[in-house]
Parts: C-alpha cells; sequence; structure tokens
C-alpha cells in the first residue's frame, strides 16, 4: 500500500517510522531533520518543552557529540490513524550507546550504555509536528554511576541552581500542538486502559488477575522483573509516592498484526503532589508531573509483556526544587 503524501519508498507506516529513525541517527542525516520534521513542531518530554525543528536538530547534534556511536533499534511501533487525517506511532526503541564525548551527562566516562525510550509521534504527509519522547533517564545515569536523585540534585546546581534550572515538563507550560485524537478502539488498548485505572485505583488485585504468572516487565531505571511481585512493586511504589495526584489516560491504542502479539501502547500522567511514601523518599509535598507511556503484549494467559517509561530523573528534579 502506499501512504497518501508520504514518500513512495516507505511501504507503510512502521517502515517509515523505523526508516526516518535510523536516517536522521546512525545514517548521520540530521540534516533531513529539516524536511522530516515541521518548522513549529512540539516535542515534549519529561525534562521540557521544545519547539520548532531547530531546537531539535541541535539537540541531536549535541546528543551524538556525547554517544557517537549511538544506535536506536526499533522493538516496536504501534500506530493508529490514516495517512489523510494523520497517523500516531508509539515507538520503541532499544538504545546503545558509549558515553565517548563530554556533554549535559558530564565528563566522558567511556562507559556502555544500554536503555529505551518510547516516541509518540503524530504524522502527516511526510512530515512529524507532534511528539512526546520518553528516554529512561534512570537507566542512563545509573549505568553511568549515579543514583537518579543525586544526579538531578547535581543537574540542578550544573544549570545554574533553582533560580536559572530548565524546568521540568508540566501540564501548565504544555503547548497545545495539531494532533487531537485519544487513539483508536481497539479492545486490547481498552484492556490495558482498564488495567492501568484498576492499579492507579488503588485495586491491585488485577495485578493477579490479568497478569501473566510468568510475565517479563521493564520497568525504569532499566529495571527487568517478572511475575505479579514485581509488577505490583513497581506500580505500588509509584501510585504510594503520589496518592492524592490525578491519573489521566491521555492516548490509548491497540493492535493486532500477523506474526505478532496484540499489544496496547498508552501515554498516560500523574500530577498533583508528593505527598506520600513510595519510590521517591519522605513526602516532600513537591508538585509533580509524571510522564508516562506504557507498551504491553498479550497473550493466552494474560498480559505477558509490559513496558513502562517514566523518568526518574526529572520527577526527583522536580522534587529537589522544592526541597532546595
Amino acid at each position: 500500500m502506499t501512504m497518501k503524501g508520504f514518500d513512495p519508498k516507505w511501504k507503510d507506516f512502521p517502515d517509515y517510522i523505523l526508516g526516518i529513525t535510523k536516517e536522521i541517527w546512525e545514517d548521520r542525516g540530521i540534516a533531513t531533520l529539516d524536511h522530516y520534521y515541521s518548522e513549529d513542531i512540539v516535542v515534549r518530554s519529561p525534562s521540557s518543552v521544545v519547539i520548532g525543528n531547530k531546537g531539535v536538530i541541535a539537540a541531536t547534534m549535541a546528543t551524538l557529540a556525547e554517544f557517537p556511536d549511538r544506535t536506536l533499534l526499533g522493538e516496536d511501533v504501534i500506530w493508529c490513524g490514516t495517512p489523510e487525517d494523520g497517523m500516531l506511532s508509539s515507538h520503541r526503541l532499544l538504545s546503545t550507546a558509549t558515553h565517548l564525548g563530554d556533554g549535559a551527562y558530564g565528563a566522558a566516562t567511556g562507559k556502555n550504555l544500554t536503555y529505551r525510550i518510547i516516541a509518540d509521534c503524530h504524522a502527516i504527509n511526510n512530515q512529524i509536528n507532534d511528539e512526546w519522547l520518553i528516554r529512561d533517564q534512570g537507566a542512563i545515569v545509573k549505568q553511568m554511576g549515579w543514583d537518579s536523585k543525586g544526579f538531578a540534585v547535581d543537574q540542578i546546581a550544573r544549570e545554574g541552581g533553582t533560580e536559572h534550572c530548565s524546568r521540568p515538563f508540566h501540564s501548565s507550560i504544555d503547548r497545545v500542538g495539531p494532533y487531537q485524537s485519544k487513539g483508536n478502539d481497539n479492545q486490547w488498548g481498552q484492556q490495558y486502559a482498564d488495567i492501568l485505572n484498576r492499579i492507579m485505583n488503588a485495586d491491585m488485585a488485577v495485578i493477579p488477575e490479568v497478569y501473566d504468572r510468568a510475565c517479563q516487565l521493564e520497568y525504569p531505571g532499566g529495571i527487568t522483573g517478572h511475575s505479579y511481585d514485581a509488577a505490583d512493586r513497581m506500580w505500588m511504589g509509584l501510585r504510594s509516592a503520589f496518592p492524592s495526584a490525578k491519573f489521566t489516560i491521555h492516548h490509548q491504542m491497540g493492535n493486532e498484526d500477523p506474526m505478532m502479539s496484540p499489544r496496547a501502547s498508552v501515554r498516560w500522567s500523574l500530577e498533583g503532589n508528593h505527598d506520600g511514601w513510595g519510590a521517591f523518599g519522605e513526602p516532600t509535598g513537591a508538585e509533580v508531573h509524571v510522564m508516562g507511556i506504557s507498551h504491553a503484549e498479550f497473550g493466552p494467559w494474560g498480559l505477558r509483556k509490559e513496558y513502562v517509561l517514566f523518568d526518574e530523573v526529572a520527577i526527583w528534579k522536580q522534587i529537589a526544587l522544592k526541597t532546595g
């Protein structure tokens, strides 16, 4: 099938997303961002909001100067929409890199890194014009010998202190982009959204009920876990740190494709105060926004694989900005 408005070299939407990612990063076609990213694209990540492809190009070059051998291995593209109205891809990547240059992570350490990223991108007419991007910063800094809290505190100091440092993402600084859809109504997206809603409403019994007992879990901080206890620990630790925060599902979709498990992608947030004991230490009352994207794969015995990303460094930074 050719996609209306897209270069005929792409055989379908996942091929386009995987292909341009390789072209930009590994084939060093950074200049193609002038073409593949719209001039006024909004790129939201837990650490910032960047407007315009010039900012994206600058950030890409800075990352490649620090990690020149970086690879981006596309594990999956979950998507919805049409070429005519625009399509949304939730692209899960495994990245490998060696810290060979000085940069945002400090002096070059020579450390080898492996970490995940999920990028939700809206594309129309061969161009991306709206994006939500989460990197597992917790995994990156851990492999460099930091913990997320220590790195966040150090980052604030390096950026000029609490007055001058860059502010992590919060709904109050969001910019409305062109993509307005909430996803598709596929049953697997709905099922995963229901699971997350139950968890966030403290109904942890959902885990042994709907997860496969042998499930594989890939969680923030580069943590791999298996079975019910690991799922319970991660979700309980997050929710109990922000018990009164508002949980919102912003986007949900499911896909069923030949040779693949049925799967789902949900983009969500927790926004409110750090008013509980949990994965983020002593309650501080700090106002916190947690940007999350999760993928799930289903099998005959329930949810068999779950990939959850949020940025532990950005959460600790919001807490540290409150506590000084």
